[in-house]
């Protein structure tokens, strides 16, 4: 039986929750989202509190409830609060920058790697060495960490590139003579 699933999406003031159907829409006042929920999960509005339950006893029916109870109450922390994911950069001359609304990186090619913002995704370089990422779609925020850091990963031997904040690199020992 699925824990998340069980509990109640709170939703707090100056958040609207609509129901049409099997869509969800959540609008705050960071913005606005919406998402289908899957024909298994059934949605109750209760007041402050947005009820799911499952409509059958599947597998799937089991796996969707939670999922969706979890992405549904991810909408409303976006649209409340947003979400942020922070990168740095480790190297010798890996810096970042804002070029307008794009993020401009050099991060030791023989060119600089220019990424533009895209709808709902917003960069900030507060240090040339550090980079965060912020919307109100926690999905979309992690992937354009992800794709951010696919461009220079860190390396295990001198730790060099993009990695996110906190990570920790295993070294591994160089050659010996």
């Amino acid at each position: 039986m699925s824990r998340i699933g069980k509990k109640a999406v709170a939703i707090p003031n100056g958040v609207t929750v609509t129901l049409d159907g099997q869509t969800v829409s959540v609008k705050g006042p960071k913005g606005q989202l919406a998402w289908t929920v899957a024909e298994e999960i059934e949605l109750k509005l209760e007041g402050a509190e947005l009820q799911l339950a499952k409509r059958g006893d599947s597998q799937r029916a089991q796996a969707m409830w939670g999922l969706s109870r979890s992405l549904v109450a991810n909408m409303v922390t976006g649209v409340t609060t947003g979400f942020e994911q922070t990168l740095e950069l480790v190297g010798v001359g890996y810096r970042a920058q804002m070029k307008g609304q794009a993020l401009s990186m050099q991060l030791g090619f023989s060119h600089d790697v220019d990424i533009p913002a895209p709808t709902g995704i917003s960069f900030a370089t507060p240090k040339q060495t550090e980079i965060k990422i912020s919307g109100i779609d926690k999905q979309a925020v992690g992937e354009m960490a992800a794709r951010i850091r696919r461009i220079r990963p860190p390396e295990p031997y001198k730790g060099k590139g993009v990695r996110y904040a906190g990570e920790q690199v295993r070294r591994k020992e160089g050659k010996k003579k």
